[in-house]
């Protein structure tokens, strides 16, 4: 192929330096005459959902040989989020997002290779390596590593991740022994992949199929299977295609991409996290994505699917009831996405879906028998919230959709869950973690451990939680995060006080604490300046740059 970015490095007498090392790395004449794509594979042997991936790079790399294209492969960091949640470790996951997106930036330009095969599979490296792909703008494929198969309970229920961090806070109210807490811990995660529930890994799996960065059925072939295998090649294939088109990554991510994006969000019932990922994906990329743009789409999109912490199902059913492209179909037939839209697999929407239909209707339901008419996630308001917080709607309990509840007030994640184990948490209350934002944690740390110990105890019904935080894509209940502006940045959440009542209206996306603006401002002027928790290291440098999660907690 002519006008290659690898010419660079491989062609003309002046390049015989670079020939030279590319030599000492076994290249062949043969190779160097071929399109150069990298390979950014975040295997690791610390995170579950990253322990195969060298197994599917190793696909990927035979797939762009087969195709006449000269593979390299080269590492990515990854955070386990399960691993670091409840600890400091929980500070460091998102801001690795963005030390993964310049990563991509960093090897991929001073290498200079003509195209990207992307092999990611958990939360932030999924979004990191888009955000990366979308601001170098070279042509780029995601394939990612898959779900993990679901736990068995025999006789009872598929169960994962969330079943053990609940069965954690069943433990503390003396519903569960040891013996059966420890029965949980060592059935609950059965292999490799992304933790098998709607969560964020495999929300962000499944909307790089969406958005078009992936291949079909990206989003839901088990890790464990030989088609997740075929789909690696398959991706390296394509992606000696999208080279020679000089089909881009913004080529791609458009607007309108964005936007069908976020209705199969909608209709899956995605992770809270994924509105956070896609606005700063939509940031690199160029395109103005907001949250009124997320609460158009949720206003617009039926919820389609209650996929695990919302439902009894999990990643492995959707596939087997059609998965996305079974999704998709429906959401196109109806008019609620672009069908026209070009996609990496070298054709547009609609014919991408074209033959799917939807093989088990109890898991996608049609959208003329939505589970709700609007979508997964909703989007809340109020003097709370000026710029917005954002709740899974789609696994909230149907009683803690309008309630006034009493403020619990907490300056951390630490001391919520001390007086939770405690039994301090009562019916009526609502937990309110505060200067967990992303400046405030730093970091933004989710808060898996409050909400499942909440319902492991039984009280998820009962009980609401509000943070300037996030929350795991585990979670259930009405957990309310990414309230914005956050404490640290003098949001109104930080005025709080133990004992004020809030009102939580999700249907008309409402959040809004009953208190005078003149005690408000009182409280204000008598409010002490926030001293950052972190002042050395990377965290301090994140702490100084990072926006509101309402701009994607990008940084500036």
């Amino acid at each position: 192929m002519a006008g290659l970015k690898s010419d660079k490095v491989f062609k003309g007498p002046e390049r015989a330096p670079h020939r030279s090392l590319f030599y000492a790395l076994g290249i062949t004449d043969e190779e160097m005459n071929r399109p150069l794509i990298g390979v950014i594979s975040a295997f690791s042997e610390i995170v579950p959902g990253h322990a195969h991936l060298d197994k599917v790079a190793e696909a990927v790399k035979a797939g762009v040989r087969m195709a006449g294209g000269t593979p390299i492969l080269m590492p990515s960091i990854g955070v386990c989020d399960g691993i670091s949640m409840g600890h400091e470790g929980m500070n460091y996951s998102l801001p690795s997002r963005e030390l993964i997106a310049d990563s991509v930036e960093t090897m991929a330009l001073a290498h200079c290779f003509d195209g990207l095969v992307l092999v990611p599979n958990c939360d932030k490296i999924v979004p990191g390596m888009l955000m990366g792909a979308a601001r170098i703008n070279l042509p780029a494929i995601v394939v990612s590593g898959g779900p993990m198969m679901a736990g068995i309970e025999p006789g009872v229920r598929d169960i994962s991740l969330s079943t053990i961090f609940e069965a954690v806070g069943a433990n503390k109210a003396g519903l569960i022994d040891e013996e059966r807490l420890r029965w949980f811990e060592q059935s609950a995660c059965p292999g490799c992949g992304s933790c098998s529930g709607m969560f964020t890994a495999n929300s962000m799996n499944c909307l790089s199929e969406a958005i078009g960065m992936a291949l079909p059925f990206n989003g839901t072939a088990p890790a464990v299977s030989a088609e997740r295998i075929r789909l690696a090649k398959h991706a390296g294939m394509r992606i000696l295609d999208l080279v020679a088109r000089q089909i881009k990554a913004r080529d791609i991510l458009t607007p309108a991409a964005f936007e069908n994006a976020l209705s199969v969000d909608m209709a899956l019932g995605c992770s809270t996290n994924s509105v956070l990922h896609l606005l700063a994906i939509a940031n690199e990329a160029g395109v103005q994505v907001d949250l009124s743009t997320v609460e158009r789409r949720s206003a617009a999109t039926p919820n389609l699917c209650k996929l695990s912490p919302a439902g009894d199902h999990h990643i492995q059913d959707l596939h087997r009831a059609g998965g996305v492209p079974a999704v998709m179909k429906q959401l196109l037939d109806a008019g609620l996405i672009d069908g026209t839209l070009p996609t990496v697999t070298g054709s547009p929407v609609a014919d991408n879906v074209s033959m799917s239909v939807v093989l088990d209707s109890t898991v996608i339901r049609p959208v003329s028998d939505p589970h709700s008419s609007t979508g997964g996630i909703a989007v809340l308001r109020g003097n709370l919230a000026p710029e917005g917080a954002v709740v899974k709607r789609s696994a909230v309990d149907p009683k803690m959709m309008d309630v006034t509840c009493n403020a619990r007030v907490f300056d951390s994640e630490d001391d919520a869950i001390e007086a939770i184990y405690a039994g301090n948490i009562h019916a009526g209350d609502v937990v309110v973690i505060r200067y967990e934002g992303p400046r405030g944690g730093p970091g933004m740390r989710e808060m898996l451990g409050p909400t499942s110990a909440l319902a492991g105890m039984g009280l998820d019904k009962e009980v609401a939680l509000i943070t300037d935080g996030r929350f795991s894509g585990a979670t259930r209940g009405a957990a309310i995060g990414h309230v914005s502006p956050e404490a640290a940045l003098d949001g109104p959440i930080g005025l709080l006080q133990e004992g004020d009542r809030i009102r939580i209206d999700i249907p008309n996306g409402v959040l809004a604490m009953e208190v005078d603006d003149a005690e408000l401002a009182r409280r204000a002027a008598a409010k002490p300046a926030f001293v950052p928790r972190v002042t050395t290291g990377w965290l301090a440098r994140y702490q100084r740059q990072v926006t509101s999660a309402s701009e994607g907690a990008v940084l500036r």
